[in-house]
């Protein structure tokens, strides 16, 4: 059985490789008077490890694992894989990645083997087995992390091979494929399995990667297919590990949207522990990284790894300010409050060279101790110490569910017509956002997952209904759910062929319309609706909807369609389903959610007008733990709800007035 985490994790990213042996005792030093109490290490170590194929020197990381080990550090330890040698470049230029325009990659960065190589899969599982054999027994020891944020694709000839074999077990039939991906369009069809190409900026691919394609069926097959491809990779290196050393987790980083080249969700079932390395821009709202966390969280169901994070600054975000007085602390914790069982940095120690150089850390240029950073991050540690066995483990139970989909994120913005501005991840947050601010729990969940458990389920933009998904939404609400969908949605199946008899396809019973046009909106132009006796504005798109059983929420103001419905509610058996069918503003969303949430019931967690953010946790036995963050350079003042909380942050009686960037974590 695999072990879990047994303590709150306080660390992050070391890399003794770049230093002299001679410097490590007195980081350790300085990391201890931060109270860290991990380091992952061995991230990026592959030529210092293997210099010669075969040859594999591992005294260097033997001597930094027994000086975390002799200062009582737990150890998440790196497979290396992540960035190859210069010497297997040499010796093996196919495990170089083709790019989209179809140019292979020569030796540099990282992220840059090509998954189905099959000499990069013999070299990288050798390395991984010998350190699996090294490393297997040393109790400091607690996390395997395989390879490093995952990501990015291949067009060369190995993959395309892979892809026709892979294409040959989904299809079985030339007949069946050509259906799929209807090729009689533009005389595309296939008559053997050789004539199917990789789809890049050569062939049916062009413009941005993974943005334009003429035939959207194999571009999305692609993407699915290198997803799995590198998932395949993890999964190698995973059983290597398994075989050594068996109760351990192993992970690895999945790291922020728009990450349009892994299905998180695919890949969840073959991580023990979600990990995720979270780097908001000075400018994102605050409930843009709580729905990242949210999202990872809902992944397994279960508490996540917050694997990296940035001190301060980062090298590579356009414009990267200081982060405020209190803002780490703030940012760090909620990551915990949204569900993260560790805090961990990239990284332990700031470089002197390359160009991650000018990215925070611990240790940073000065290599002092007494600096506003520094004593920030020692003041979290302290916290966390203290706090960190109460929060471990503790779980987030939501009766709201917003669908989030990969197929759906690949598709909807493959889509060519109407408008170009469609944007998968944007759409999402608009209607998160009305949970966010109402303090509602949230999970953000795969179409494949138990839609039962809520009492709510919003699915924006569903573009792509895949089969049997309709029939499982039909279920739920007749049964008693609350469902929410929009413009843009039930229009194609699996392969991206659409559904003929009207949008929103197999989804009309369920909302009780359906859908004859719609109306794209030119840059600039809004289109006005009535609801609840006033005006909001409009924009992206309006559908011209016909409703068939539903009742009509709200219309249109403006344009030829003025006076017809463009928000529906529908009661449907024993439950009820709304269609948005235009991109509301802030104000008209806000006004629809007030009336879906007082329909539906669910609850807020805290009564009060106040502009805090506001989560909780509960652990095994019982106890809630309410995460109140002030996520502004404003002072606020707490709900009257928590007037009687303690503060197990501080050990000390709730404060009823919190100063900017001000955490909380209460309890009775």
């Amino acid at each position: 059985m695999t072990k879990t985490l047994s303590r709150f994790l306080y660390g992050g990213d070391y890399n003794p490789d770049q230093w002299t042996e001679e410097t490590w005792p007195e980081d350790i030093k300085v990391f201890k008077k931060a109270d860290l109490n991990s380091a992952t290490i061995n991230i990026f170590s592959w030529a210092v490890l293997e210099p010669r194929e075969g040859v594999y020197d591992f005294s260097k990381l033997d001597k930094i694992v027994q000086e975390l080990s002799d200062a009582n550090f737990d150890i998440v330890m790196g497979t290396a894989t992540a960035a190859m040698p210069a010497w297997m470049f040499k010796k093996y230029p196919d495990i170089a990645r083709v790019d989209y325009q179809g140019r292979r990659h020569v030796f540099g960065q990282r992220h840059n083997f090509c998954p189905n190589s099959k000499n990069y899969q013999r070299l990288d599982s050798e390395l991984v087995k010998k350190l699996a054999q090294h490393y297997a027994d040393n109790p400091h020891i607690v996390v395997w992390h395989v390879n490093n944020e995952y990501g990015g694709n291949c067009y060369c000839g190995n993959c395309q091979n892979a892809f026709r074999d892979w294409l040959r077990n989904k299809y079985k039939t030339l007949g069946a494929l050509n259906k799929a991906w209807n090729m009689n369009v533009w005389s595309h069809t296939i008559y053997d399995w050789d004539e199917i190409v990789v789809p890049n900026e050569l062939g049916d691919a062009w413009g941005p990667e993974s943005s334009e394609t003429i035939v959207a069926g194999l571009s999305i097959d692609y993407l699915r297919f290198q997803s799995e491809s590198l998932q395949n990779l993890f999964k190698m290196e995973k059983a290597v590990i398994k075989k050594y050393d068996p109760e351990k987790p192993v992970t690895t980083n999945f790291h922020s949207l728009p990450n349009k080249m892994i299905d998180y969700q695919k890949w969840a079932k073959d991580q023990d522990i979600i990990s995720y390395d979270s780097y908001p821009t000075y400018d994102a709202p605050a409930y843009k990284p709580a729905f990242l966390y949210d999202l990872m969280r809902s992944l397994k169901h279960q508490p996540f790894m917050l694997m990296e994070s940035a001190p301060s600054q980062v090298d590579w975000q356009s414009y990267s300010p200081l982060k405020r007085p209190g803002q780490m602390a703030a940012t760090e914790l909620q990551a915990v409050a949204h569900g993260a069982d560790t805090v961990q940095f990239f990284q332990l120690k700031q470089a002197v060279g390359g160009s991650e150089k000018f990215h925070s850390a611990i240790i940073a240029h000065s290599q002092r101790t007494d600096t506003r950073a520094f004593r920030e991050l020692a003041d979290l540690g302290q916290k966390l110490k203290e706090a960190g066995p109460t929060i471990l483990g503790s779980k987030t139970k939501a009766k709201v569910a917003i669908v989030f989909d990969w197929s759906n994120f690949w598709s909807y913005e493959y889509v060519d017509g109407i408008t170009q501005d469609l944007n998968y991840v944007d759409s999402i947050l608009d209607y998160y956002r009305q949970f966010y601010e109402r303090n509602i729990p949230t999970d953000i969940i795969g179409v494949d997952d138990d839609f039962s458990n809520y009492d709510l389920v919003v699915a924006p933009v569903l573009y792509m209904v895949k089969a049997g998904l309709a029939e499982k939404i039909n279920s739920y609400v007749e049964k008693g759910g609350h469902f929410v969908t929009t413009y843009m949605s039930g229009m194609v199946d699996s392969t991206d062929n659409v559904y003929l008899g009207g949008y929103p396809g197999p989804l009309k019973d369920v909302t009780g319309i359906w859908v004859e046009e719609s109306d794209a909106m030119v840059p600039g132009q809004k289109v006005r609706v009535t609801m609840d006796g006033k005006e909001y504005e409009t924009n992206l798109m309006c559908d011209l909807i016909h409703p068939n059983d539903a009742k009509v929420l709200a219309t249109y103001a403006d344009e030829f369609y003025a006076g017809t419905a463009a928000v529906t509610e529908n009661n449907y058996g024993k439950g009820r389903a709304w269609y948005v069918g235009t991109k509301l503003d802030y104000q008209g969303l806000t006004q629809l959610f007030n009336h879906i949430v007082l329909e539906t019931g669910v609850e807020s967690l805290v009564g009060d007008s106040h502009k805090l953010e506001v989560t909780k946790r509960v652990t095994d036995d019982g106890k809630e733990l309410y995460f109140v963050l002030n996520m502004s350079n404003e002072e606020k003042t707490l709900p009257n709800k928590f007037a009687d909380y303690e503060d197990i942050l501080t050990g000390e009686k709730a404060k009823s007035s919190m100063k900017g960037w001000d955490v909380q974590v209460l309890t009775k």
